[in-house]
């Protein structure tokens, strides 16, 4: 099966899209799964990871709604409040739900640095372990080296790194996030996902620009611990669903039959279903 292991839906009279304003002028819309049942058709993708957007449990429930209502949606990636008092019990109640694969506070949006690692959040980790979820981290390259102490804390988490940590290709940073992922991919087992780095690429991106950090993550998490992910609609601020498809063939034109079937989709389906 070929997935998208990483898109969006949202509806704008929901309001609770904090970060979404006229500002972002062509992501300022409805996107819903008709817009992106075409592309997926045009490009041979089965199914898809469903991943929130806003960070409340409403937003969630809207998601599964829209899973059930859609068969190319494989599963959701939701959001839960790691800090309330009932976490355990909300993740549980959410997990009833089959569509429910993983959940992800949205971290590169909060202020504390260090708030992945509080002790509060130890039972919200300890039931996503429990209902065997998947934790999706949005983070930023200065979050790594929290992250890979999470990861060792909690080495029974099933942890995905979301867009490669969003590293910043517009500045050429490069040297201390290689250095950060080839660490996590060395001592822990989590998962990266390879998406979201054109929107880090600035505005007169190349290919080029995208080799070394492609080629470092294919090197350090290899074939079978990379998902492919479009990031629509988000992507569309810099290339189309379209183009990015192309742009990935190139990148991953080295890789034999099975390594490119397994980013393409085999390791979201381990990973997710």
């Amino acid at each position: 099966m070929r997935l998208d292991g990483h898109q969006h839906f949202w509806k704008l009279a929901r309001a609770d899209y904090g970060w979404l304003t006229a500002e972002l002028a062509p992501l300022y819309r409805d996107f819903l799964p008709k817009d992106l049942a075409p592309l997926l058709e045009r490009h041979g993708i089965e199914g898809t990871i469903l991943v929130q957007a806003a960070p409340t449990v409403a937003e969630t429930r809207f998601l599964l709604d829209l899973a059930r209502q859609n068969d190319f949606i494989k599963g959701v990636v939701g959001w839960a409040d790691f800090e309330a008092a009932d976490a355990p019990d909300q993740i549980a109640a959410l997990a009833s739900d089959p569509k429910l694969v993983g959940l992800r506070p949205m971290i590169q949006d909060i202020a504390d640095p260090d708030w992945m690692l509080h002790s509060r959040l130890d039972p919200a980790y300890r039931a996503l372990v429990d209902a065997d979820l998947v934790f999706d981290a949005l983070t930023l390259p200065q979050h790594l080296p929290n992250l890979l102490r999470l990861a060792e804390r909690h080495a029974d988490l099933r942890m995905v790194v979301d867009h490669g940590s969003k590293p910043r290709i517009a500045d050429g940073d490069f040297e201390d996030w290689a250095a950060d992922m080839k660490t996590i991919a060395g001592n822990t087992s989590t998962v990266c996902k390879l998406s979201g780095l054109v929107t880090e690429a600035g505005d007169n991106w190349t290919l080029d620009d995208l080799r070394p950090y492609v080629g470092h993550l294919l090197e350090t998490f290899g074939p079978d611990r990379l998902i492919w992910g479009s990031d629509w609609p988000v992507c569309t601020l810099a290339c189309s669903y379209d183009e990015w498809a192309r742009i990935t063939d190139d990148l991953l034109q080295d890789l034999g039959a099975s390594e490119r079937e397994a980013v393409m989709g085999a390791t979201a389906a381990r990973v997710y279903l």
